[in-house]
């Protein structure tokens, strides 16, 4: 498994003890920065995630930003990305079991190193149960493809 990983200065020292982490386990990381902690820009790192897991250089991405949130958002733009911003283990669980999330969003400034770890593997542990969740997660490209489904509605 190949996952790329990119944080702005908020996630800097977080991404690298998710970098180490990953590696430990022997999975395949690329990291995309940030580099260094001044100030840079979240939605940069997050297009570059969304890139190489939409492209198939990587399997999944993990972002990290001050909150997650900015960087998730900025994530979902990127056609093809379900980004997820989580805080706990059981978020993250249900981000792959019901959503399919390719991408994991976390806030430096909200979860520990110790929560985050457990975080992203519970995240890479669980598998997509489909059936009736790939319905969902097909509406949403859908509206992401700029599809109309609102007259799907009951």
């Amino acid at each position: 498994m190949k996952i790329a990983i990119g944080s702005d200065h908020a996630g800097y020292e977080l991404r690298k003890v998710i970098v180490q982490h990953l590696q430990s386990k022997g999975l395949e990381v690329i990291d995309v920065g940030t580099y260094k902690p001044e100030s840079t820009h979240y939605p940069i790192y997050a297009q570059i995630v969304g890139k190489a897991v939409t492209s198939g250089e990587a399997d999944f991405g993990i972002l990290i930003c001050g909150t997650g949130i900015g960087i998730g958002i900025s994530a979902n733009k990127v056609p093809g990305i379900r980004a997820a911003s989580v805080s706990d283990t059981y978020s993250a669980r249900m981000a792959r079991a019901h959503n399919n999330a390719n991408v994991l969003a976390m806030g430096a400034r909200v979860v520990g190193a110790g929560l985050a770890t457990d975080i992203v593997d519970a995240w890479l542990a669980q598998d997509f149960e489909g059936g009736r969740h790939q319905i969902r997660v097909d509406l949403i490209s859908q509206i992401g493809a700029g599809e109309d489904i609102t007259d799907l509605a009951q």
